[in-house]
C-alpha cells in the first residue's frame, strides 16, 4: 500500500482529527462526562473492507424501535436495506433514519463476529449520505463506536438481530477498553443496571436453615439450652420464680412470699373471705405493733384515743389549750 494513497491519507487525517475532538472539544463525551481520555484504538487500514453497495428503499418507511443501553427504546425510521458483497458473500444490513435534525444522513448499526472480543460488543455504526442513485461506498474502515462505549451518560441504540453479520469485520474502531468490553447488548444493560443500583450481580438466595429436632424438643419441654452459661441459667430461673410462685398461690389460695418492693407498699388488699376472716389482723399488723403504741408507757393514766387509734399524751393537749387562750 503506497503511503501517498489519497484514500489512506484522508482516513488517517480523519482519525487524527477525531482524537483531537475527543480530547478537547466541549461536546466530546470524554470532556462532558470528565472521563480520562487516551487515543482511540483502530484496526489497521484495509482496503479489502471498502466495497460498493446500494440501498433498496422501501415504498413506505416504517417506524422501528431499537433497544438502548438504558433498556429503553429509540424511535427510528426503517427506510430500506443496504446490499453489498464482502469476501465473496452477499450481505444485507437495515438502514435507519433518525428523523429531523440529521438531514439526508442515515446510519447503519451492525455487529459481527469480532463484537465482544476485538470490537465493541453491543455494536458499531456506519453513516451514509443519501443520494438519488442509491449507490454508495461502503467503507468499514470508517466504522465507529457510539458514545455509550465511553460513558454511561449517553444513550444509544443497539443493532437489531437482522444486522448481525456472520463474518468478521476487522476494520474501523476497536473496543476502547479491552478489559471492560461487554460481550453483548444485554450484558451491557445488566452491568449498567447493577451499577445504578449500587450492587454487584444478584446472588442466588440461600436456603433456609432448619433447626434440629433436639433443640425444638428442648424448647417445648422448658429445659435450658446447653449453650447458655451457668450465670445466664441462674438469672433466668430467678426472673421466672416470682411469676411461678404467684401462679401457684392463686391456684392453692395461700399467700406467696412477696418482694421487698411489695413489703414497702404494705399488705395487699383482699376482699372479705379471700384468704383472711373479717376483722382479722393482717400479717404485718400481727408481726409488728404500731410505733405510737410501742412508745407510750403502760402506766400513764391520762391518755385519749386519736383519729388513727394511737394514744396522745395529756401534756400536749394542755399546751394546746393554753396557746388558744
Amino acid at each position: 500500500m503506497a503511503p501517498s494513497d489519497p484514500w489512506l491519507e484522508e482516513l488517517l487525517e480523519e482519525r487524527r482529527q477525531k482524537d483531537e475532538f475527543m480530547a478537547r472539544h466541549p461536546e466530546s463525551p470524554f470532556v462532558s462526562a470528565r472521563v480520562p481520555f487516551h487515543p482511540l484504538r483502530y484496526f489497521p487500514p484495509d482496503p479489502a473492507y471498502r466495497v460498493p453497495g446500494r440501498i433498496v428503499r422501501m415504498v413506505t418507511p416504517q417506524e422501528a424501535y431499537l433497544r438502548t443501553n438504558r433498556d429503553g427504546s429509540s424511535v427510528m425510521r426503517h427506510i430500506g436495506e443496504l446490499v453489498f458483497e464482502l469476501k465473496g458473500r452477499e450481505l444485507t444490513l437495515r438502514v435507519y433514519h433518525a428523523g429531523e435534525g440529521v438531514g439526508a444522513q442515515v446510519f447503519v448499526p451492525f455487529r459481527d463476529t469480532t463484537s465482544g472480543r476485538e470490537s465493541y460488543g453491543p455494536g458499531r455504526y456506519l453513516t451514509l449520505e443519501l443520494n438519488e442513485q442509491d449507490a454508495y461506498d461502503v467503507d468499514f474502515n470508517r466504522a465507529f463506536n457510539p458514545y455509550c462505549a465511553y460513558t454511561d451518560d449517553f444513550e444509544c441504540g443497539f443493532p437489531p438481530a437482522e444486522n448481525d453479520l456472520p463474518v468478521p469485520i476487522r476494520a474501523g474502531e476497536r473496543a476502547w477498553q479491552a478489559d471492560e468490553n461487554p460481550a453483548t447488548p444485554s450484558s451491557l444493560v445488566k452491568a449498567r443496571t447493577a451499577k445504578a443500583l449500587g450492587r454487584a450481580a444478584p446472588a442466588p438466595p440461600a436456603s433456609p436453615r432448619r433447626r434440629p429436632a433436639a433443640s425444638s424438643a428442648r424448647r417445648r419441654s422448658g429445659a435450658a439450652s446447653p449453650k447458655r452459661s451457668a450465670t445466664q441459667r441462674a438469672g433466668r430461673a430467678r426472673a421466672a420464680a416470682p411469676g411461678r410462685a404467684r401462679s401457684a398461690a392463686g391456684r392453692s389460695g395461700s399467700t406467696a412470699p412477696r418482694s421487698k418492693l411489695a413489703r414497702r407498699r404494705g399488705p395487699p388488699r383482699r376482699a372479705t373471705g379471700a384468704g383472711t376472716a373479717r376483722g382479722a389482723p393482717s400479717q404485718r399488723t400481727a408481726r409488728r405493733p404500731p410505733r405510737a403504741a410501742a412508745r407510750a408507757p403502760a402506766s400513764s393514766p391520762s391518755r385519749r384515743r386519736g383519729r388513727a387509734g394511737a394514744s396522745v399524751p395529756a401534756r400536749r393537749r394542755t399546751s394546746r389549750r393554753r396557746s388558744r387562750s
